[in-house]
């Protein structure tokens, strides 16, 4: 093999792109299963009642009833979900499945087998609920007010816990006090709803005679949902198998057991058969765990030069009925994330958990690190609007230098390596262009805005630390087979990230052979190597592509020693040469000595499965690496944002005309793949920024039950000058350098584009601290300052 970095850093296609768009997919509702039966579930249709009586009389007297399992059935079969994040005070650390109070419309209390989907929808009408209402408590606000109603059967208010983060009060309260300008505003951050391609789905398989239960789901972390089920049935780790199959998206809401889920899996043991479910898209936007929701208190403090003193931020977390397994995690990652990439004299945030009548938050892209971005930067705008400065040299004054880094935040993060002035600068510079001439009625502004982003989530002594019930680190067992080829297994998911393509990019890199040698394994908790986390968080490619690096290491240098052993010579004088169109039996891809003499690829591995060549015989015989890799510390890639918005006067609609971002994610092993995740973030938070908003009514029913009233963004939506560039600040924590980009992408729009409108329309600039900017709300504020839509001041 000649030249360095054959592999990492090319634009190779996915490899799963090909096998997809043939319709060769093997999504959940694809699978088949002899005999399977099909569930549905009954639903609460209020967003808080006690239930009185499930009755199923008419259900089970049908013929093509397998199955009923209500609350009572449930208790006797199930125990609760466990939670692993929890806030301190938190009344609940588990999740109930046999429900003798419903919490939100939508909420599963029981569960229907059929022999045929239509059957099981038809029978889930006919059970008879019986539910005596309760007052709902849909918002915040309702919540909190006094003598509100409470949520969790038991407790006496809605309270779920609190934590603080950051420096001592008398800190923050020191560096308010010496301030020249404080800048305070109220944030409000709506739910907003995965809408992944893909609904979720289980197929749950029971054998009575092994008392084995598979499951395949479409699932981000089959290893999790594994130890919940033995939790949730009370079943050995052995006996329990989940696989994940193609899964078509997730944004962290198939990161989960949901109780939904579980029941499937009870229906299925207590059948000894196959049990299918797949969700609908009414039952995702209405059962389904949401992402965001909070209301936030925050202000910022600036010294006579413009230098930052402190940030402050009282979160109020909408965590929903109950706290799912990640819990108040997402919110407590916004106060953890507040300070972002600038040097501050104090820095601290409080979160206090609250639940309402409506479905759980969980995990969602860039999930509390979106929120604290949009916090931080729009409080950094009005302060640069208060002061007469441009917000980026407002900015550029308080990033933390190059020569600053590792830096150690106030909330106890520590910034490793990037330079985050530079990605400023860049993206400034491509935003600089002269905005064209408009009508009277649009107006036009552009910013830019920065960031950091978590990655190699986490340190398990950090989750230790913290009491998150996770293991943070990643396996992974790299293997030649006897006939040469090279297969990767991992614990991490493909939910659509090409995380296939680039692992196999990074042990093709580490063995120096050919990609298409190279297939990897997923999904599978029989095969894979543990994974807690899986795929999210920015994590996957970080810390199992981190261990891969090891692995191919080891190994090379083991078929290396293996064939200076047949080629009768010391390692240190053999050469390995193999073009790049070998196979691994062919001349071209072979060992070689001093001497002339060669050895194939393929012949070393298989002689070495004969347990010919050990220098010792204690020796390992498998071609076959297993590391696992616990990452010394997080790891931060970085990024900054600019937008370009216009603003029609007269409808409020606003229209991003460009988008430049720059990023610095470390080592990039495949450009073409980074660069889809990063345009695809961005569409995201676009989204978020301007469209996007999961509602209830009064009662607390949803009110966005379909694509008709929940707006994603379509291809108009995403202009057309958008430009991603990337900076490589190799990560000094992380073998081969790599730093996590999944999240990078949708972590800013929001905030570059709130910020871009406030210097399009300066006057209403400090009413821009809730999302999203529809045509509705932006319209209000114009009119609310007199703005009328030829452009002029009433």
């Amino acid at each position: 093999m000649t030249g360095e970095n054959r592999h990492i850093g090319k634009p190779v296609p996915p490899r799963h792109h090909d096998r997809l768009v043939r319709g060769h997919g093997r999504f959940l509702a694809d699978l088949r299963a002899e005999g399977v039966l099909h569930a549905a579930l009954v639903r609460s249709p209020l967003a808080h009642a006690a239930v009185v009586g499930f009755d199923t009389t008419a259900a089970r007297n049908d013929p093509r009833c397998a199955l009923v399992l209500g609350p009572d059935e449930l208790a006797e079969r199930t125990a609760p979900i466990p939670t692993v994040w929890r806030l301190p005070g938190q009344p609940e650390d588990s999740i109930p499945l046999a429900a003798r109070t419903a919490r939100y419309a939508g909420q599963p209390l029981g569960i229907v087998v059929a022999d045929s989907p239509t059957a099981a929808e038809d029978l889930a009408e006919a059970v008879r609920l019986d539910l005596d209402p309760l007052p709902p408590v849909p918002t915040l606000a309702d919540a909190l007010a006094e003598g509100a109603p409470p949520v969790v059967p038991g407790t006496t208010d809605n309270a779920a816990g609190r934590i603080r983060f950051g420096s001592p009060e008398q800190d923050i309260a020191s560096a308010f006090s010496r301030a020249a300008l404080v800048v305070e505003r109220e944030f409000t951050l709506p739910r907003v709803n995965h809408a992944p391609l893909e609904p979720r789905g289980v197929l749950a398989e029971y054998d009575p005679g092994t008392a084995l239960l598979t499951v395949r789901a479409g699932s981000q972390s089959p290893h999790a949902m594994r130890q919940d089920l033995c939790a949730v049935l009370g079943l050995r780790a052995d006996r329990v198998r989940v696989i994940a199959p193609d899964v078509g998206g997730s944004f962290g809401s198939k990161v989960l057991l949901y109780p939904d889920e579980a029941m499937v899996c009870a229906a299925a043991v207590a059948l000894g058969a196959a049990v299918r479910w797949v969700e609908s898209r009414a039952e995702n936007f209405t059962g389904a765990y949401q992402g965001r929701g909070q209301r936030t208190t925050a202000r910022l403090a600036v010294g006579a030069e413009g230098r930052f003193l402190a940030f402050d931020a009282h979160i109020v977390a909408d965590l929903g009925a109950y706290a799912t397994q990640a819990g108040s995690g997402p919110h407590q990652v916004t106060a953890l994330t507040l300070q972002g990439p600038y040097r501050v004299g104090a820095a601290a945030a409080t979160v206090t958990g609250v639940y309402t009548t409506r479905v759980p938050t969980g995990a969602y892209r860039g999930y509390g690190m979106q929120e604290a971005a949009f916090i931080r930067e729009r409080l950094i705008d009005e302060a640069a609007r208060e002061l007469g400065m441009p917000p980026v040299e407002l900015r550029s004054r308080n990033l933390i230098r190059p020569d600053e880094l590792p830096h150690t935040t106030h909330t106890g993060l520590t910034y490793d390596s990037g330079d985050y002035g530079a990605a400023l600068h860049r993206a400034a510079a491509l935003a600089d262009r002269p905005l064209p001439p408009n009508p009277p009625w649009v107006r036009r502004g552009t910013a830019v805005v920065s960031a950091v982003e978590i990655s190699a989530f986490a340190p398990s002594a950090l989750l230790e630390a913290f009491g998150i019930e996770w293991s943070g680190w990643e396996g992974v067992r790299l293997r030649i087979n006897h006939d040469g080829t090279v297969t990767v297994y991992s614990g991490v998911i493909a939910v659509g990230q090409g995380i296939e393509t680039s692992l196999a990019q990074i042990a093709a890199e580490g063995l120096g052979v050919p990609l298409d040698w190279v297939r990897v394994e997923l999904g599978d908790t029989d095969t894979a190597p543990h994974s807690d986390l899986s795929a999210q968080a920015s994590r996957a490619l970080t810390l199992a592509g981190g261990a891969l690096v090891i692995a191919a290491r080891r190994l090379a240098d083991r078929m290396t020693t293996l064939a200076a052993t047949f080629l009768d010579t010391d390692p240190g004088r053999v050469t390995r040469q193999i073009d790049a169109t070998a196979d691994p039996s062919s001349p071209d891809a072979a060992f070689h000595g001093a001497d002339g003499a060669r050895i194939p690829w393929r012949e070393v591995a298989h002689r070495g499965y004969r347990g010919w060549g050990r220098r010792q015989r204690t020796d390992p015989v498998r071609l076959e690496e297993s590391v696992d890799f616990d990452p010394p510390q997080l790891t931060f890639a970085h990024g900054a944002h600019a937008a370009e918005v216009a603003v029609d006067l007269g409808t409020g609609r606003v229209t991003v005309t460009g988008y430049w971002a720059v990023h610095d994610s470390g080592v990039l092993v495949n450009p073409l793949i980074a660069h889809g995740q990063i345009v695809g973030g961005i569409t995201q938070g676009l989204g978020q920024a301007l469209t996007e908003e999961a509602r209830v009514d009064a009662e607390g029913t949803p009110v966005t039950r379909s694509f008709r009233e929940y707006t994603i963004p379509a291809a108009q939506d995403v202009p057309q000058d958008l430009v991603v560039e990337h900076t490589c600040t190799p990560s000094t924590a992380i073998p081969g350098g790599f730093k996590g980009l999944g999240e990078g992408g949708t972590i800013l729009p929001p905030a570059a584009v709130a910020c871009a409108l406030a210097a399009a329309v300066p006057e209403i600039a400090h009413t821009l601290t809730s999302l999203p900017l529809t045509p509705p709300r932006v319209r209000a504020a114009l009119r609310a300052a007199g703005i009328t839509a030829e452009g002029g001041i009433r």
